[in-house]
C-alpha cells in the first residue's frame, strides 16, 4: 500500500540541527563494547598516540549515534505516513577521523525517494562537519516505509506500552505543519589534511596486499543482553530488537538484531585486520536478512572476507565482506574501502 501523501513530493527537504553533537571518551567506549571491537584506538589513549591520533577513534559505525538524533525531526514532523520502517541499505563515507572532543553538527536531508514492488524506498543523507567546519562524515541510510496494511493492526497500541519515554512511536505520529527547508552552503567533501597527510599505521602494508587474499575469519555471537545494551547505547529504542511479542505483531519470525549493529561488528572484522581504524574511507552495506537471537540460545554472525580491488596510485584496498547467520546471508554486499601504509 502506498503512503496516503506525497512523499516524493519531499525530497530536497533539508534542514541543520541546532546543537552539536559532543564526542565523548567514555561513549567511544561505550559503543566499541557494544560491536564487541576492542581495537585500542578505541581504548587506549597509550595506542592512538602511537597511531598519531589526538583522542580515542570512534568505530566506524559510531556516527549512526549522532544520526539518529538528528534525524528524528525528520521522522517526527515531516515524513509521518508510515507505521513500520526497516534499514535496508547503509553507506558510510568518512573523510577524517572522528575522536574525543569532536562537536559535530549535521546537515539532514531526505535525498531521494524510490519505489520498489509498490513500495517506498527512503533515503536520508547526514552531513557532519566539526568544529573546524571540515566534514568529517557522510552517512546514507536507505529505509522502507511500511504503511498500516502490511503490519498487524494491533502493533502501535502494543509499542505505546513497551517502548521508552520520549520516543514518538510512527504508527501515532499525526502529520504537522513540515518545518521549512532551510537552504544550507554547499560542502566541499574532499579528504581532509589529517586525512590526506598521516600517514595510515596499518598492521597489513599495500605490497603484502593482492587481490584475492582472505582476511581471517571472525565469529561474533549474540545473546539478547547484547541487543538490549546496544539499544541502549546506540538510542535504537525498536522493540523489534528486544521484544518477542513486538516482533512477531510486525511479521518477523523472532526477535532481531539491529541491521547498524551487525554491521559494526562488520567493521570491526575488517579494523582488526587493518590495524588502524582510522584508515577506513567508505563502508556500504545492503542488508539482504536479519540475525534472529532467541531468547534461550545465542546468535551467531559469521564473517569472512576477500580483497576485491586494490589501487596502486592511491595504495588503498577494496575488501568485500561476508556475513551469514544460520546458514543465511545477511549482507546482501557489503565493501569497505581502506587506506594501506
Amino acid at each position: 500500500m502506498e503512503a496516503a501523501f506525497d512523499v516524493a513530493g519531499l525530497v530536497g527537504h533539508r534542514y541543520r540541527m541546532d546543537d552539536y553533537y559532543e564526542v565523548g571518551r567514555e561513549k567511544i567506549r561505550e559503543y566499541a563494547r557494544a560491536v564487541q571491537d576492542f581495537h585500542p584506538a578505541h581504548w587506549s589513549e597509550d595506542a592512538v598516540d602511537e597511531l598519531g591520533y589526538s583522542g580515542l577513534v570512534a568505530p566506524t559505525t559510531f556516527i549512526s549515534i549522532a544520526a539518529m538524533l538528528a534525524n528524528r525531526r525528520l521522522f517526527e514532523s515531516v515524513i509521518t505516513g508510515y507505521d513500520v520502517y526497516v534499514q535496508t541499505d547503509q553507506v558510510f563515507e568518512l573523510y577524517k577521523p572522528v575522536v574525543t572532543g569532536d562537536r559535530l553538527v549535521s546537515d539532514v536531508e531526505l535525498s531521494a525517494v524510490r519505489q520498489v514492488a509498490g513500495r517506498d524506498l527512503l533515503t536520508v543523507t547526514n552531513t557532519f562537519t566539526d568544529q573546524t567546519g571540515e566534514v568529517v562524515h557522510i552517512m546514507h541510510t536507505t529505509v522502507l516505509g511500511i504503511t498500516g496494511e502490511d503490519v498487524d493492526a494491533g502493533v502501535t497500541d502494543a509499542m505505546e506500552a513497551v517502548i521508552m519515554h520520549g520516543v514518538e512511536i510512527p504508527g501515532r505520529t499525526r502529520a504537522a505543519a513540515a518545518p521549512p527547508t532551510q537552504t544550507l552552503p554547499e560542502i566541499s567533501t574532499t579528504l581532509s589534511e589529517v586525512t590526506r597527510t598521516r600517514q595510515p599505521q596499518t598492521k597489513v602494508r599495500f605490497e603484502d596486499v593482492s587481490v584475492g587474499d582472505e582476511l581471517p575469519p571472525r565469529t561474533a555471537q549474540l545473546t539478547r543482553g547484547d541487543l538490549v545494551n546496544y539499544a541502549g547505547v546506540a538510542g535504537d529504542a525498536n522493540p523489534i530488537h528486544w521484544h518477542d511479542g513486538i516482533a512477531a505483531l510486525t511479521g518477523l519470525p523472532n526477535v532481531i538484531a539491529h541491521g547498524m549493529l551487525t554491521m559494526g561488528l562488520g567493521a570491526g572484522f575488517v579494523t582488526q585486520w587493518l590495524g588502524d581504524p582510522g584508515a577506513v574511507t567508505r563502508y556500504g552495506v545492503r542488508l539482504s536478512n536479519y540475525t534472529i537471537v532467541e531468547a534461550s540460545s545465542v546468535g551467531t554472525v559469521e564473517f569472512t572476507g576477500r580483497v576485491k580491488s586494490v589501487d596502486p596510485d592511491t595504495r588503498t584496498a577494496v575488501v568485500v565482506i561476508v556475513a551469514k547467520s544460520d546458514g543465511r546471508k545477511i549482507f546482501g554486499l557489503a565493501t569497505i574501502e581502506v587506506r594501506l601504509g
